[in-house]
């Protein structure tokens, strides 16, 4: 059977539940439940084994989990006497004794299924009548790893959250990022590096501090997979809502992933990875939301630490949290000298323009780009993601470019590339077809301008900002104070001069042909203050600015010639209705 046949095989469990059960809530029972069969198909081998194990250990009062774990081959282990199908024999005692089974696997399981709630959902079931049916219907499924690998059975739990995502798409966005945007941010931020990862016995890591329910995670490892199934990716991530916690932990663990590397909390407040560097990272953060809840701990860190810390270049606005998980993947990535990092995030558009010169967001991006992290951006399509129609940007960086990418940053313009769906799921109105993804991949790896792509000096995107006086002018005279022009604060402008450009130079070119009288104020509060030079410093990418097209108005003929014939039409129904 197919790993497409198996997810929709396990997924007829709906009709079981249809009408007991709302459409978006019949992930709370398939995926805890497939969870369930794959580890007792798993554990089965070695179950005598790490009975008898337990059974002769139990009363010496001392830790258990080591013993029976290393009995279990696994990195879980049940010492339960129930299976699915035994428990069928006692159908009066079917729910206490399910409830006894889930309780005796090991603490790194059993966490999964009480952060699903397993046990209100078969307590409901139980009241429903539906239990028994449920139980007896997955305890058929055959999901042992000689039937099914634990690719395969990656493949199949992912296509079941993709159908419980989309039974729920009004909510899912939040938790469940598009399988197409998924696989290309994925392709984009392992482009180049084919020739490392089809080295024999390669291990590399990938981490995602917004797992959500895995799905950055498992795209990275099946695209290794693809490229060569011997070589290793290590997983790791972390996730704030609970049930998506347990979708993922549960998703690592079916594909023999080390689910200690899925920790549970908030990434910003309470980083449970904080000692870790990877090589690849992947993140969608939630776009636009304000991080006041962890306000507190994230300006302790930066205010103890600075640079040392993960917030050092800066802090957005407290309405908009995106940057800061930016900062916090960059902060993880492994030095240069040991082989360097890339991290591919998707962002709304106001990372590329909010806030002017010496703000938080300004000097976040100064820092990336001064730095030369940023290699590049692709806008895609509106109308991509379950739960918002907005614009949405890649954005791809590297701590190790390739040579003819130092220095440069390139724009990818995507955003005509989506295809309209059949059928919309929630917001989401379009999609990226494999076509379309690899052309969007080629077309970045080319690194060739075009239509469709710019490339860019990293001081492309930055400006002095200086602040222009002009006088205190009374009865015709300009008024002086300790021997200079008084400034008119009610006249004070400011110039934004490209960092290419010589500040005198753009001033009386730009400046002094239309205000004669001004000068350029030399206050130490408009003193860049890392540089100390006249102007602060900001940086801002205006992508679509780049990528505008002029569409000149149309000629008055033609406009009179549309007006005539649309009057024309008018007045023939007209004539029609009155005839």
């Amino acid at each position: 059977m197919s790993f497409s046949s198996t997810a929709a095989f396990i997924w007829s469990v709906a009709d079981l539940l249809r009408g007991d059960y709302k459409q978006s809530d019949y992930g709370k029972v398939i995926l805890p439940f497939t969870l369930l069969r794959r580890l007792e198909c798993v554990l089965e081998p070695t179950r005598a084994d790490v009975l008898a194990e337990y059974q002769a250990r139990k009363d010496l009062g001392i830790a258990l989990d080591v013993f029976l774990t290393k009995k279990a081959g696994q990195s879980f282990y049940n010492i339960s006497r129930f299976t699915l199908s035994t428990l069928l024999a006692d159908p009066a005692n079917l729910c206490h004794n399910l409830e006894t089974l889930i309780t005796d696997f090991s603490p790194n399981a059993r966490e999964i299924f009480e952060r699903y709630k397993f046990t209100e959902q078969l307590a409901y079931l139980d009241e429903s009548n539906l239990l028994y049916k449920t139980v007896e219907k997955f305890a058929t499924v055959d999901l042992h790893p000689d039937a099914i690998s634990n690719h395969q059975m990656g493949l199949v739990f992912e296509e079941l959250i993709r159908r419980f995502a989309e039974a729920s798409n009004e909510t899912a966005g939040e938790h469940f990022t598009p399988r197409d945007i998924v696989r290309l941010t994925t392709s984009l931020i392992f482009i180049g590096d084919d020739s490392v990862l089809t080295k024999a016995g390669i291990v590399r890591s990938l981490y995602d501090p917004t797992a959500g329910t895995g799905g950055f995670l498992s795209s990275g490892s099946e695209y290794v997979y693809e490229m060569n199934p011997k070589a290793k990716l290590v997983t790791f991530g972390q996730e704030l809502n609970p049930e998506s916690y347990a979708i993922c932990k549960a998703d690592m663990l079916i594909k023999g992933q080390d689910v200690a590397n899925i920790k549970y909390g908030n990434t910003l407040s309470d980083d449970q990875l904080y000692d870790k560097k990877f090589d690849y990272m992947l993140s969608n953060p939630p776009f636009g939301v304000e991080w006041k809840k962890v306000e507190k701990e994230v300006k302790k860190e930066q205010l103890e630490k600075g640079f040392g810390g993960r917030f050092g270049p800066g802090l957005p606005r407290v309405s908009d949290g995106s940057l800061l998980f930016l900062l916090h993947l960059i902060s993880k990535m492994r030095p240069k000298s040991e082989g360097g990092s890339r991290i591919g995030i998707i962002l709304n558009g106001s990372p590329l323009f909010t806030g002017g010169a010496g703000s938080g967001e300004s000097e976040i991006r100064r820092y990336i780009l001064e730095n030369d992290l940023l290699e590049g951006i692709v806008a895609m399509p509106t109308d991509m993601f379950f739960n918002t129609g907005i614009s949405t940007y890649i954005w791809i960086l590297s701590n190790h470019k390739a040579p003819e990418r130092k220095g440069k940053v390139q724009l990818v313009n995507a955003t005509g590339m989506g295809e309209s769906m059949r059928k919309s799921l929630g917001s989401k109105r379009k999609e990226l077809k494999e076509p379309a993804i690899d052309e969007i991949t080629r077309i970045y790896g080319a690194f060739e301008e075009s239509k469709v792509c710019k490339i860019f000096d990293t001081t492309d995107f930055g400006y002095r900002r200086i602040t222009v006086e002009r006088p205190v002018i009374e009865e015709g005279k300009v008024v002086m104070t300790k021997g200079k022009p008084k400034p008119d604060t009610s006249l004070r402008d400011n110039e934004n001069i490209p960092l290419s450009e010589n500040i005198q130079t753009y001033f009386k070119r730009e400046v002094l042909p239309h205000v004669p009288d001004a000068w350029i104020s030399e206050d130490k509060k408009h003193i860049d203050p890392k540089d100390g030079k006249i102007g602060i410093v900001g940086y801002e990418i205006p992508f679509n600015r780049h990528f505008y097209e002029y569409t000149p108005p149309r000629s008055l003929h033609e406009i009179d010639t549309e007006l005539d014939g649309i009057t024309k039409e008018i007045l023939d129904l007209l004539n029609e209705v009155h005839s």
